[in-house]
């Protein structure tokens, strides 16, 4: 293995379930660097969950070739599942148990400690490393609770500790903050930066909020099962979305006849929306010579770009 392999590398992945008459991913290649926060995004149906489940051992790829953290998925899964950690879209927890049982069931499957009835008989070790992620997460009071008092995103937290446990490399999030309310997700998605910060985890994400991925290192768009752009978000804006003016007056009639004059793109929808074409905001404001009422510079964003994306495809 080399020092300088990226935590995931996945070239010409393909997935077809049996009787489809498309693939459900089409030949999709990306790389994921150490400790990089890396989003994938796309409607419904694009294979985001099908790509995340093939990466993480939990369904099998028609063809391409895996690596996660410079081991072959194929060749050796099980160095590869000791390797990451996946917390999914619908929650896999044990509701009759407690927080603390069901991180302590995991810990045991993954062969990390044997076998306690109770959480002050286990090693002195799992029950720090349990302590601190639940301090990590400020879960502390709660992870002691039954499963089924907690709520959404207390049960997300538990999620996270439970995956970080055996100390992955990798942590995939499968739409994480799906069916949580905004306050919740905001907080989540903090304690997740302070994970990432604290044990170096390398994050990839899907999600349908775009203001999520927005605080990715870098983000692929998938549709169709194909990758379609690929690139950080700030790239990914500016290589599909230009810088918008937002102008309005009076004499709304002169206005529209010196942009049509100028040869300028608008939409009327309260105000006129103006795309620039490559001009800058200053010389379009300079050469009309109506009063403007209204005059505002409009950034593009990642939705924007998106939806325009997707649009063209």
């Amino acid at each position: 293995m080399s020092q300088a392999s990226p935590a995931v590398a996945v070239q010409d992945l393909v997935k077809r379930y049996r009787k489809a008459k498309v693939n459900a991913v089409d030949g999709v290649s990306l790389r994921v660097e150490t400790g990089e926060f890396f989003a994938l995004l796309g409607p419904n149906g694009a294979g985001k969950t099908t790509t995340i489940s093939i990466l993480t051992t939990t369904l099998a790829a028609t063809s391409g070739h895996i690596e996660i953290c410079g081991y072959d998925l194929r060749r050796d899964p099980a160095a590869v599942r000791q390797r990451v950690g996946i917390i999914f879209q619908n929650p896999s927890l044990d509701m009759n148990l407690s927080g603390e049982e069901n991180v302590r069931l995991h810990a045991i499957l993954y062969g990390l400690y044997r076998y306690r009835p109770a959480f002050r008989l286990m090693p002195a070790a799992y029950r720090r490393q349990v302590n601190e992620l639940a301090a990590v997460l400020d879960i502390e009071r709660d992870i002691f609770k039954p499963v089924k008092k907690l709520s959404g995103g207390m049960q997300r937290k538990l999620e996270i500790i439970r995956g970080l446990m055996h100390q992955p490399k990798v942590l995939f999030l499968d739409e994480p903050t799906a069916g949580l309310d905004v306050e919740s997700r905001r907080s989540l998605w903090g304690y997740l930066r302070q994970v990432r910060e604290q044990y170096g985890v390398t994050i990839v994400l899907t999600t349908h909020y775009l203001e999520e991925a927005e605080q990715a290192d870098r983000l692929c768009i998938l549709n169709h099962g194909r990758v379609v752009a690929m690139g950080s978000p700030g790239e990914i804006k500016e290589r599909r979305e230009e810088e918008y003016l937002e102008l309005d007056a009076e004499d709304r009639d002169r206005l529209r006849d010196e942009l049509k004059q100028m040869n300028l793109l608008f939409e009327e929808s309260g105000a006129f929306t103006v795309k620039l074409d490559r001009r800058s905001a200053h010389d379009v404001v300079k050469a009309l010579d109506v009063p403007l009422t209204r005059l505002r510079t409009r950034q593009p964003s990642l939705e924007d770009a998106y939806l325009r994306i997707l649009a063209d495809e």
